[in-house]
């Protein structure tokens, strides 16, 4: 009677092992590793924005866009593996910009993010930081947020969804319904 049952159990866990295990690596995603300007930095002068990323990426997507609602990027991004690069048109006056992205990465998952930031002119970086919004960089914070650097990988703005994908849920049910399907059908009836 417990023969059947651990013959399907057995076969179950079988089946699920060779359907997922070959798409575990395709699972593994890029993702945003620095940019310049960083996150919520503050910066005196924008004349490129510069995307780095874990892998290199495909078909990518940069708009500067300002609060006022007009966009500021000039001709194509360029790609060089997991480089990034998109020229700005110049001047850049002073405000608040969003870099919107959107890339493509080896496995075909699309990515996407934005990296807000400030542009302060010539004005001092404090005064500028006296009239931002809450949440922008407290004046004790802006100098270093500033300086042109690598962002850390905490700081990162991977824009990316984690997770399973879909397909693989449905190969895992879809499996777990013919093991079901196999123990009622195996079982001894009254």
């Amino acid at each position: 009677m417990k023969t059947p049952f651990l013959a399907a159990f057995a076969a179950l866990v079988a089946a699920l092992l060779l359907c997922v295990a070959p798409a575990l690596p395709a699972e593994a995603h890029t993702s945003l590793k620095s940019s310049d300007p960083q996150k919520n930095a503050q910066v005196k002068t924008l004349q490129k924005v510069t995307l780095e990323f874990a892998d290199s990426v495909q078909f990518p997507v940069v708009v500067v866009r300002g609060e006022d609602g007009k966009s500021y990027e000039k001709g194509e991004p360029v790609v060089d593996g997991p480089k990034v690069t998109e020229a700005v048109t110049e001047p850049v006056p002073p405000g608040r910009y969003t870099i919107a992205w959107r890339v493509v990465s080896p496995d075909g998952h699309p990515l996407e993010g934005e990296i807000p930031f400030t542009v302060v002119g010539d004005q001092s970086i404090g005064a500028a930081t006296s009239a931002a919004a809450p949440g922008d960089p407290s004046p004790a914070s802006a100098p270093a947020a500033a300086a042109p650097a690598t962002a850390p990988a905490a700081q990162a703005d991977d824009g990316g969804r984690g997770g399973v994908p879909g397909w693989i849920w449905a190969v895992i049910f879809g499996i777990a319904g013919v093991g079901i399907g196999m123990f009622l059908s195996l079982r001894k009836k009254p």
